[in-house]
């Protein structure tokens, strides 16, 4: 038998956060717009029939979100590049643009958006704000309603919170827009799976094999 000899109290604010980000995803899904994600999967298909460029782009958490997009998007055999790599190439026109961002007024992003408009690419923003600086410009608006690090009520402690009661920020910051952001383009991901006729063993076999 393994003896606890753990120093904190209890981790009942684990499963109350678990708990909250779900119902978050719960209440999210009730208010996406199919439409707008309907014309984000005909843009990626359109991309991928013109052998278009793809890129993603984010700061932060957001980044991090926008690159897995971007290697699943590489398994199914999209020309996809990360904005900021190295090795990534001059956005041109035609090319598809993926911004990731909570409040939609990222500077650099947002000023990202702006070139990518100006270049005469085509812009599509996954954000929680209908009006953003990225809103503004975009072709195509994802809104997925979260928390993000930008909102005021999170001044408020933890424990100043749980006190009256208030467990609907029970995580730090943007963390839940991040969160729905993963599960969303997960969620493309399947449905472009089933729009390319792709299947697992394909994907695998394009997965790196040097890491």
């Amino acid at each position: 038998m393994v003896e606890n000899n753990c120093k904190v109290e209890n981790c009942d604010t684990v499963f109350l956060s678990i708990k909250m980000i779900s119902t978050h995803i719960d209440y999210t899904l009730s208010k996406m717009d199919s439409e707008s994600i309907c014309r984000m999967l005909e843009a990626l298909m359109d991309a991928k029939a013109n052998e278009a460029k793809i890129f993603l782009g984010g700061a932060g958490r957001s980044g991090l979100v926008a690159k897995t997009f971007a290697m699943r998007l590489m398994h199914l055999g999209f020309n996809v590049f990360v904005i900021g790599e190295t090795t990534t190439p001059a956005v041109r026109e035609n090319d598809l643009v993926i911004l990731i961002s909570g409040s939609g007024n990222t500077r650099s992003i947002a000023e990202i958006g702006e070139i990518v408009v100006n270049l005469g690419a085509k812009l599509i923003t996954v954000s929680s704000k209908e009006k953003s600086a990225l809103a503004n410009i975009s072709d195509n608006l994802i809104i997925l309603p979260s928390k993000t690090k930008d909102d005021s009520n999170y001044k408020d402690g933890y424990i100043e919170r749980h006190l009256v009661g208030d467990y609907s920020n029970l995580v730090p910051m943007g963390t839940s827009f991040e969160i729905m952001s993963l599960v969303f383009l997960d969620s493309i991901v399947a449905q472009l799976i089933q729009l390319t006729d792709s299947t697992e063993e394909e994907m695998k076999g394009k997965h790196a094999n040097v890491e």
